[in-house]
């Protein structure tokens, strides 16, 4: 038995399933069985944005936003410059061509307090990371 298809059949199973692949499976085209049910009454609407982005703070270290930050920051900063104080921070970035921006961050430091490493940093920054691994 032979269970391959001929030229038409395959374009006309390509065409079926067209929206799924090319990632819009609302299409216009679609069939209304394919198509999402709505949230239910009292229920919240779905959405393609996970929990975490887009300035949503979940108060956890693993959120897109805070981790995007906190790279931005600690990209201006090498690990030598630890110790330090709010003053060798911002001068070390200045150094780096840190731009305002990162900048500002570390100018809302205590003037006084002093960081032995950038997890004191981060927890001061109001940005904690937990252990990697």
């Amino acid at each position: 038995m032979n269970s391959k298809h001929g030229p038409r059949m395959d374009e006309q199973l390509a065409h079926e399933v067209q929206a799924q692949v090319q990632g819009n499976p609302g299409g216009a085209r679609a069939q209304e069985w394919r198509e999402p049910e709505p949230a239910a009454d009292g229920e919240p609407t779905p959405s393609g944005i996970p929990s975490g982005h887009q300035g949503t703070d979940t108060g956890d270290d693993r959120d897109p936003d805070m981790r995007d930050k906190r790279a931005l920051v600690g990209s201006y900063l090498t690990r030598d410059v630890f110790p330090a104080d709010r003053g060798r921070l911002i001068e070390h970035a200045k150094a780096q061509r840190a731009p305002d921006d990162v900048l500002a961050v570390l100018q809302s430091l205590p003037g006084d307090a002093r960081y032995a490493n950038a997890q004191e940093l981060w927890a001061a920054l109001d940005m904690p990371s937990g252990p990697r691994f």
